[in-house]
């Protein structure tokens, strides 16, 4: 029971860290299982931006161990029609709205069950129409970690919401891969959706690799940062497993002026 009670539950959100919204969600678990070890993924979400809240959780969770339950609230519909799911996958427990925000976890591993979250005995009473993550998310996921089943919660659905994770294209005929930035992350690196397979494909040596970028090309792939001049760019696969682009010391999103689903090619 005790290793029950102090099971993980993550915190992703866009409430930022200038108002109380995440400390009143935690107040809310600790009131329901006070020895829950809350970890705060993420919280600096841009606004609504549900595929950035997608790609940070797909990339995340992992690295976390089985049995905890990951809190997932971006979440522009909130009040609304919209459903809150809880879904189980490869032995973690995740409850988002739904909106796409589980869409990249949902395609890309094998889920056991997706439950519609309806049971309001596991709600604080009187609900918010604007704060679903003080009264629904938090307590739902304070009674998870004290050992309720997510068949408790509702019924088991098999249809929600998706986005979709643009996949990059391989033209065969000239060599190429096209691609998409992703993701844009604190430090301004532009993060594609090419992946080290991908890579492969290609059936060449990595110093002959050539990406364009806002017609700017940079040839081979690095390792480190280091491996290039101060303030040269540089691309290199990065810890999530794509294909990053940086700046040694600098910015990749305000030399190369980009945004999050820019194109990329890269050729052999």
């Amino acid at each position: 029971m005790a290793n029950q009670r102090s099971r993980i539950i993550t915190l992703l959100t866009d409430f930022g860290i200038h108002d109380a919204y995440t400390g009143i969600m935690k107040g809310v678990i600790a009131g329901i299982n006070p020895h829950a070890n809350i970890i705060d993924l993420c919280h600096m979400i841009p606004p609504q931006d549900v595929f950035r809240g997608a790609y940070i959780l797909y990339t995340s969770y992992q690295y976390f161990p089985k049995g905890t339950i990951h809190i997932a609230v971006i979440d522009p519909g909130v009040g609304s029609e919209r459903n809150i799911l809880c879904a189980e996958c490869k032995g973690h427990l995740f409850l988002a709205p739904d909106n796409g925000l589980l869409s990249f976890i949902l395609q890309k591993e094998k889920t056991k069950t997706i439950t519609r979250v309806t049971n309001t005995k596991f709600f604080l009473p009187g609900q918010s129409n604007t704060f679903h993550g003080r009264d629904i998310f938090a307590p739902v996921a304070a009674h998870l970690s004290l050992g309720i089943l997510p068949d408790q919660l509702g019924r088991k659905i098999n249809q929600f919401r998706q986005i979709d994770m643009p996949n990059p294209v391989f033209a065969k005929e000239n060599r190429r891969i096209n691609g998409t930035i992703l993701s844009i992350d604190h430090f301004g690196n532009l993060i594609t959706n090419i992946t080290e397979k991908d890579i492969d494909n290609l059936e060449t040596t990595t110093n002959n690799l050539i990406l364009t970028v806002d017609n700017e090309k940079i040839k081979g792939l690095s390792n480190t940062y280091a491996d290039v001049k101060t303030g040269m760019p540089l691309m290199f696969i990065g810890s999530a497993g794509f294909l990053e682009i940086s700046v040694n010391q600098g910015n990749a999103k305000k030399h190369f002026r980009a945004k999050q689903g820019h194109k990329v090619y890269l050729d052999a």
